[in-house]
């Protein structure tokens, strides 16, 4: 394996770019579609309990795996597991790692795709193209290969950079601008006729619902999905931290960013879909559902920009733009998951690795694309309210079932001098080795049966 590893610059950078990681798609389209669909409140709060109490306990496992192996997934558990048979698990753990991660980028940049067309839309109908502007807007196999096509070019630019002038530079870049666009957005939303009966179906919670297995096992998913868990990209962020920043106090603030990025996005788009119902749209399904998933992002939501004139159509061009950024920041974790893999394991140039890797996600894409109906909700399925989950559940048992106490002790430590009198080291260790695994398995279970 090479000597030479990147690293991050500063704990902003390492900051910005995991809090990137988490706020994408997954928070301002997943978690609004997912509390529409959920009852609302009842989602909301149940996500806050299982991000604060499933995943961050998963991040931290990641994070200090990473920083002490300073590997990749597969090479990393090889490293903590002190036999045979645990190594052998760890490498097959990295591998289903590796594949879920590009799994999850394949569909991943056709969603992102589908952001970047309906970004430049807004500049079609400005510039009078309406023929362009129907094309961008249609749902054409042509449009989707295209555009996840650059989608994925501009990852792979990114990542080509390196960490620090990759990752981090255009991470540091980013994140301040969505957060600006964010606010923006949400004072507009806001002050709209109607906005307020949305935040009441958005905040007000029915805890007849927190029972619903349905509602539970969609909750663990957006957790553990939009805070890019249980594939390694925690875990690749992690090996390129310094060794004296303190571990639990950046986990803690990404997880926060994330969680509060998520709720932020419901702030956005659930009163966005009443103030739509205020122009004349339809916003609840014939089963008398919010409407959710693919048809609130690009159907309703553009219908109510149309129906506002020019101003319509500038907070169609931010929106868009705030979507595609948030997706950018995401998909660059998780490429750089199986390209880190490729460059220590095989001895490949990182942007030769970065370019391959990228082709190679982009005809797994493809073929999403050509079968849609058929692959498209199956892999999201798979890979988001599954495979993360019992990945977590993976990491949290190599962390604190196969790998020493002490290590882990010694290496949060280098950060955290006073770590062993904390109340994180009180809870966490025997918090992660038995609660997290149960609680993981018994939600699983749940959803298998249900």
């Amino acid at each position: 394996m090479p000597s030479h590893r990147g690293e991050f610059s500063s704990k902003a950078g390492f900051i910005l770019a995991a809090s990137g990681s988490a706020v994408g798609l997954g928070n301002i389209w997943g978690f609004p579609t997912n509390a529409a669909e959920n009852g609302g409140g009842a989602f909301v709060l149940m996500y806050f309990v299982l991000a604060f109490c499933l995943a961050y306990p998963a991040l931290m496992a990641e994070l200090i795996i990473g920083r002490h192996t300073k590997a990749n997934m597969v090479h990393a558990l090889q490293i903590i597991s002190p036999d045979r048979t645990s190594k052998s698990i760890g490498k097959l753990t990295g591998y289903y790692g590796i594949l879920v991660a590009s799994l999850i980028l394949s569909f991943y940049s056709i969603v992102a795709g589908w952001m970047l067309a309906y970004l430049v839309d807004p500049l079609a109908t400005l510039g009078g193209f309406n023929g362009l502007s129907d094309w961008l807007t249609s749902n054409s196999m042509a449009r989707n290969l295209l555009f996840t096509g650059l989608f994925l070019v501009l990852t792979c630019s990114v990542i080509a950079a390196g960490v620090e002038h990759g990752i981090e530079k255009w991470s540091c870049r980013l994140m301040p601008a969505l957060l600006v666009m964010f606010a923006g957005l949400i004072l507009y939303v806001l002050i709209q006729p109607g906005a307020i009966a949305g935040l009441k179906v958005y905040l007000i919670p029915d805890f007849s619902q927190l029972n619903d297995p349905k509602l539970i096992v969609s909750a663990l998913g957006q957790a553990f999905f939009s805070l890019s868990l249980g594939v390694g990209t925690m875990l690749i962020y992690g090996s390129y931290l310094r060794p004296e920043e303190n571990l639990p106090a950046v986990g803690a603030i990404v997880t926060l960013v994330d969680s509060s990025i998520a709720f932020l996005a419901g702030l956005l788009v659930l009163p966005a879909l009443f103030v739509a119902q205020q122009y004349g749209l339809t916003i609840y399904t014939e089963s008398g559902n919010l409407i959710a998933g693919p048809d609130l992002i690009f159907q309703t939501l553009p219908a109510l920009f149309a129906g506002m004139g020019m101003v319509g159509t500038l907070v169609a061009l931010v929106f868009f733009a705030l979507m595609s950024i948030a997706a950018l920041t995401s998909s660059i974790s998780m490429l750089e998951v199986p390209v880190s893999y490729t460059i220590e394991n095989h001895a490949t140039h990182r942007r030769a690795a970065t370019w391959l890797t990228g082709a190679a996600i982009f005809v797994v894409s493809s073929a999403i694309i050509v079968n849609f109906e058929a692959l498209f909700g199956l892999v999201v399925t798979l890979t988001t309210e599954y495979s993360q989950p019992l990945l977590g559940l993976l990491l949290c048992v190599f962390a604190t079932w196969v790998w020493h106490r002490d290590m882990i002790l010694e290496e949060i430590r280098s950060g955290h001098p006073e770590v062993e009198y904390s109340l994180f080291w009180k809870i966490w260790p025997s918090y992660a080795k038995y609660c997290c695994p149960l609680l993981i398995l018994l939600v699983l279970a749940q959803s298998l049966t249900s």
